[in-house]
């Protein structure tokens, strides 16, 4: 006797259910995955872009730290100086070739203020000044006194009039401010007066300086006396466009109308929210702050501390910006043996 055919049967409910739930479990995994992949990813992005900033940081700074009192003759101890605001203006003074303010202390580059403006110091953080000379590649062919008059070997546009220069040999070094420059007959002069500002106070370049009278402390350089120019650079947190933080530089610039003074502050690295600077003295075993010192000229290294953070403001694991802290420390290139 023919048996019935068994009619098709489907999926029970449970079955489908069961199913459904593996499916979901799986997705969630995959989904679980991804998110975890998403979060490592920016999370490395965000400490690769932290690191690189702190390196680009440290990198600038130890530029201008590392010829902190410098020039082409290596004799910065011995450096007459006939601007005639030396004492008034912390760019013209080398007797601060490099000085530092803790925290709390006004910086003469900032305004010796705090604020929360753009580029005003951020308030409990330090900063750094420093005096360098930039070489130019320019050397004496006649240097004429009493007639403040010097005659370059090469031609040049990196000087103009008002420019403050480093004139050296092996007995001493002087700042000096160029009271015209004549690029067709390679000559510049140095007078006194009122025609460039702050202007010099004598035409005599001797050691030591002397402005008692015109002529000064008269001082005759030889041929092939180095000549480079001034480099004065203050370093700071400030507050950046973006209601953030970031590290800024404000620098002497090249001279306006013959006139000399601070240009506009730059911002050098954003997101760099906090600087702390320790400071080494000759003969001392530690690294102390700004405040302890008592002879900025002693100083021999920089030790800086840098805190950033990164631009991705959910890049940490507690869904905010991540933050890290790293040190440097650099010598001054002309204290060490």
């Amino acid at each position: 006797m023919p048996t019935s055919a068994k009619p098709p049967a489907g999926f029970t409910l449970i079955e489908l259910m069961i199913a459904m739930l593996l499916g979901l479990i799986v997705i969630a995994g995959v989904a679980s995955v991804f998110l975890a992949n998403q979060r490592t990813y920016r999370t490395n992005q965000a400490l690769g872009d932290v690191q690189d900033s702190s390196r680009i940081a440290f990198e600038l700074m130890a530029r201008d730290i590392r010829n902190a009192g410098l020039n082409p003759c290596n004799n910065g101890d011995r450096m007459a100086n006939v601007l005639n605001n030396s004492g008034t203006d912390w760019w013209a003074n080398w007797a601060n070739a490099l000085r530092g303010y803790s925290g709390n202390q006004g910086d003469p580059a900032t305004g010796s203020v705090f604020g929360t403006g753009v580029g005003q110091r951020v308030i409990n953080t330090d900063s750094l000044q420093v005096l360098g000379a930039i070489d130019a590649g320019l050397s004496v062919a006649e240097d004429k006194e009493p007639a403040a008059n010097f005659k370059l070997n090469d031609k040049t546009t990196d000087l103009q009039s008002g420019d403050i220069v480093i004139v050296c040999d092996p007995d001493h070094a002087v700042m000096v401010q160029i009271s015209n420059y004549n690029n067709s007959t390679v000559t510049f002069v140095h007078n006194t007066g009122n025609t460039v500002t702050p202007g010099n106070c004598s035409k005599g370049l001797g050691y030591p300086s002397d402005c008692s009278s015109t002529n000064g402390n008269l001082y005759q350089f030889g041929n092939n006396s180095q000549i480079a120019k001034l480099g004065a650079a203050d370093w700071y947190i400030g507050n950046n466009p973006v209601k953030g933080r970031s590290l800024y530089r404000v620098a002497i610039a090249t001279a306006v109308s013959e006139n000399v003074g601070l240009g506009p502050a730059q911002e050098m690295v954003r997101d760099v929210t906090g600087m702390a600077i320790n400071y080494h003295a000759k003969g001392s075993a530690a690294f102390v702050p700004a405040s302890s010192i008592a002879n900025w000229a002693v100083v021999d290294a920089v030790q800086v501390t840098l805190t950033l953070q990164s631009a991705d403001q959910r890049a940490g694991t507690d869904a905010k910006p991540l933050t890290r802290t790293f040190t440097a420390t650099t010598t001054v290139r002309n204290r060490v043996n």
